[in-house]
């Protein structure tokens, strides 16, 4: 992770090595109109996600007029900044370098559940043609699994849907719950799609931790949101 001096965003070093992107997670005081207030971003259109928890896939080929439902965004198009809001959720930025091809992807245990960012990696292969193999992903902070107390109907979720359980530990003081690894979840639904581990960057803070970062377990309806986004200069 690299914080340059005075920013209000995180970037990931390796991606940041890639000329035409343009990529960050922001901290509690990055709000949305701090990207109006850059003026080598002024001719980048913001796209938000109405989000809700889902696995709605919108794949964008031209610049959308209202706000979009689902949780999650691919688009080959330039001058988009792709914006995930999270608070104790995971996001994912991922990029297909050869292809310019971006993603962001929402992330919460209803997504995870319903394997959200693997069906994005698939949706990129789909439309655009993108190798998994040669995709680079970057996972901003989210809670951890220390911090990530959910209860029996979480677990059921996950094995009704056939998803591995190995992620869920017997939470020590309370029964019938249980500590959830949530970045972990993702990070396997990515190699199972045909992401190379080695290829997965990840900014290692619990945001229920640390008080620069959103978290609606730790303050409730107070908690604000997290931006991350990810868009292409050219």
């Amino acid at each position: 992770m690299s914080v340059k001096s005075g920013s209000l965003y995180s970037t990931i070093p390796q991606l940041e090595q890639i000329p035409f992107l343009i990529h960050g997670f922001g901290i509690r005081l990055w709000e949305d109109d701090d990207y109006k207030n850059r003026p080598e971003w002024n001719d980048l259109k913001l796209v938000f996600l109405d989000q809700i928890h889902s696995n709605i896939i919108q794949v964008i080929d031209n610049i959308p007029e209202e706000r979009l439902k689902g949780d999650a965004m691919i688009t080959g198009l330039p001058f988009l900044l792709l914006i995930i809001k999270t608070a104790d959720c995971l996001p994912a930025l991922i990029v297909d370098e050869s292809q310019k091809v971006i993603a962001a992807v929402h992330c919460g245990w209803r997504g995870t559940s319903k394997r959200v960012v693997q069906k994005t990696i698939q949706s990129m292969k789909g439309h655009y043609g993108s190798n998994p193999g040669a995709l680079l992903v970057a996972l901003g902070p989210c809670i951890g699994r220390e911090c990530y107390e959910v209860g029996e109907d979480v677990y059921q979720s996950f094995k009704q849907e056939g998803l591995s359980t190995e992620f869920f530990r017997d939470h020590p003081l309370r029964r019938r719950k249980y500590l959830f690894d949530l970045k972990g979840a993702n990070l396997s639904q990515m190699v199972s799609a045909g992401v190379e581990e080695k290829n997965v960057f990840s900014v290692e803070i619990c945001t229920h931790c640390h008080e620069s970062l959103p978290s609606f377990r730790r303050d409730k309806d107070k908690a604000g949101r997290t931006l991350s986004f990810i868009g292409m200069s050219s």
